[in-house]
């Protein structure tokens, strides 16, 4: 028996020495044999258990099965082995005998090994195992073991609002909306929380990380360029159990403007193609063309899930004040409120001078202006019965100058002369302007100046002559009869004037000495009605000569056809001077 050194190494589990501790035991094996053989396996087989509790460390979740291990350095199998709970005896085993079969319904075993399996681990299996392993030759072998046990995450829910969702899980939203996004779950001891997007320009780009048990995100004023797949990654820091929940988020959103109605021409003038469009709208929108009458009837003419809906349409199916509408449906648009556009169809009407006088050898342009069709009519210019359509050429020019439609003729003859048309067609009917051109020559164009000028010259001096013939026509009067004309004028009534005569006549012309031995009576009043009357002139009796004599009664009146009104003294005086006139009674004898 002789005795020999032990060198005891102390490794940790990641394979560091810790501490070497030197024994003295007796073998009974010759000396040659110990620097090769026996040495290497004292060192693989004896090993100290260190004071620090991260010698070996377990993590396992709930409900899994935890092997702890007890003397894994070689392959020699402990004769008895302990384990230890928090300073208790927790379980024993061992002996070299064959394992039995674990028993599901047995939480703890002890392997042959040592090694220590439970089956079924719960949060209350936490802590720190001491395994005690007696090795052969009485030798004993420790190791610590901490077990943690973990759970989690589970649970994982997350929630996004408002909005709608989709049987298929996808999320909508819509555009200027403010949304939150809610993720949540349990664990145990501790997790990290993160919400992370994918769009189309990034990639699982993390937005906000929390360690708490809810995790919230809000995003305000949400446009279209936050569309796109949003996860919550819930991660446990102690097992790095990690479980991830993904949601797509849709933008909806439509353009601020209405849909765009417009037409255009077919091959066919009698047809005619309505062109709704609303771009920028997302998903597509659903487009339709109907029409409202005026009963209030409607027909629906075409509907299609498209941004740009095209429907043709012939004159038959198109009435004067009918209206054509496009209407666009949208998720986005608010409740009860449609965009839509449309138009009333109007036929043609072309204006313009119906008859033009040219001189031969100039040029002349002929407009029609057409304003009223919808849509718009097609406008060409015509010539002759069969209307034959005028090409332009170095001699006639077409031109469009807003809705003045133009047809000018350069160094115009007798041959341009006729009936021109201005045809104007849409949808709804044809309407023509005819124009007649007449093209004359400088003689007659010089002839027709004259001729104009004479009659001109003819009505205004008739006008001048009836104007003075009216002024004084009372004048004229007095005077054809004193020549001794019958003046058969009739009553002449001014503002300020009344003039009476009276004149016989039934009675030829006298004689000079005759008229001497008559005398009628002349009788100037003043009379502010105007009205007329034929009153007898009163006679006075014939004298002791027998001749017969006229009174005369002249009261004098101011009249604007002949002199300015005078002051009211000196009309005072005219008229005292009237009333001794009239108290003399002077005598005419004509």
């Amino acid at each position: 028996m002789k005795s020999l050194l032990l060198l005891q190494l102390w490794f940790s589990a990641a394979g560091e020495c810790k501490w070497i501790r030197v024994t003295q035991v007796s073998v009974n094996t010759s000396l040659t044999l110990l620097p090769s053989s026996l040495l290497f396996f004292l060192v693989k087989a004896a090993a100290l258990v260190s004071d620090d509790p991260t010698d070996t460390e377990v993590t396992t979740t709930t409900g899994d099965i935890a092997l702890l291990p007890c003397y894994t350095v070689g392959d020699v199998t402990p004769t008895l082995t302990v384990w230890l709970k928090n300073g208790q005896e927790f379980a024993r085993g061992g002996g070299g005998s064959s394992p039995d079969p674990l028993d599901p319904e047995q939480h703890i075993t002890v392997l042959n090994d040592g090694s220590l399996n439970i089956h079924g681990v719960t949060p209350g299996d936490e802590g720190s195992y001491l395994c005690n392993a007696t090795l052969p030759g009485s030798n004993t072998f420790q190791t610590r073991v901490l077990l943690r046990v973990t759970s989690g995450p589970e649970n994982l829910s997350t929630s996004i609002g408002p909005g709608i969702a989709l049987p298929n899980g996808t999320f909508i939203v819509y555009r200027g909306s403010t949304v939150s996004f809610n993720c949540t779950s349990s664990f145990y001891p501790s997790q990290q929380l993160t919400w992370a997007f994918s769009g189309a320009s990034t990639s699982n780009e993390s937005l906000v990380s929390s360690s708490e048990s809810l995790l919230d995100l809000r995003i305000q004023d949400i446009q279209p360029s936050a569309q796109g797949v949003y996860s919550c990654r819930a991660q446990n820091t102690v097992s790095h159990r990690t479980i991830n929940k993904s949601t797509e988020l849709l933008v909806y959103y439509v353009p601020d403007r209405h849909p765009v109605c417009m037409w255009e021409p077919a091959s066919d003038p009698t047809h005619f193609q309505f062109i709704c469009t609303w771009f920028g709208a997302y998903p597509t929108p659903t487009l339709s063309w109907d029409d409202r009458g005026s009963g209030g009837e409607g027909h629906n003419y075409a509907t299609g899930l498209t941004d740009s809906l095209a429907v043709t349409l012939n004159r038959s199916r198109l009435s004067d004040g009918q209206t054509l509408r496009c209407t666009a449906q949208h998720q986005a648009l608010p409740s009860g409120k449609n965009g839509s556009c449309s138009f009333i169809l109007k036929p043609p009407y072309p204006e313009g001078e119906p008859m033009v006088t040219v001189r031969e050898g100039t040029s002349i342009t002929l407009t029609c202006t057409e304003t009223m069709s919808i849509p718009p009519a097609n406008t060409t210019w015509r010539r002759g019965l069969l209307q034959v359509a005028i090409v332009p050429s170095p001699k006639y020019i077409l031109s469009l100058e807003g809705p003045d439609f133009k047809l000018t003729i350069h160094n115009t003859s007798k041959d341009d002369e006729g009936i021109y048309f201005c045809r104007s067609e849409n949808p709804l009917a044809v309407r023509e302007l005819e124009v007649f051109l007449t093209v004359t020559n400088s003689a007659a164009y010089t002839g027709a100046i004259i001729g104009t000028f004479i009659a001109a010259l003819i009505i205004g001096l008739s006008i001048v002559v009836a104007k003075l013939i009216f002024s004084n026509r009372h004048r004229i009067c007095l005077e054809l009869h004193i020549f001794g004309m019958a003046c058969k004028f009739p009553l002449f009534i001014q503002p300020n004037i009344l003039c009476v005569m009276h004149m016989l006549s039934d009675i030829p012309i006298l004689s000079r000495q005759e008229e001497d031995n008559r005398q009628d009576v002349l009788s100037l009043v003043e009379s502010d009605d105007e009205h007329m009357f034929q009153d007898a002139v009163p006679r006075l009796p014939p004298l002791a000569n027998g001749s017969h004599t006229t009174l005369v009664q002249i009261h004098q009146v101011p009249s604007s056809d002949h002199e300015d009104a005078e002051t009211a003294d000196t009309s005072t005086e005219q008229q005292e001077d009237t009333v001794q006139t009239e108290e003399s009674a002077d005598l005419v004898t004509f």
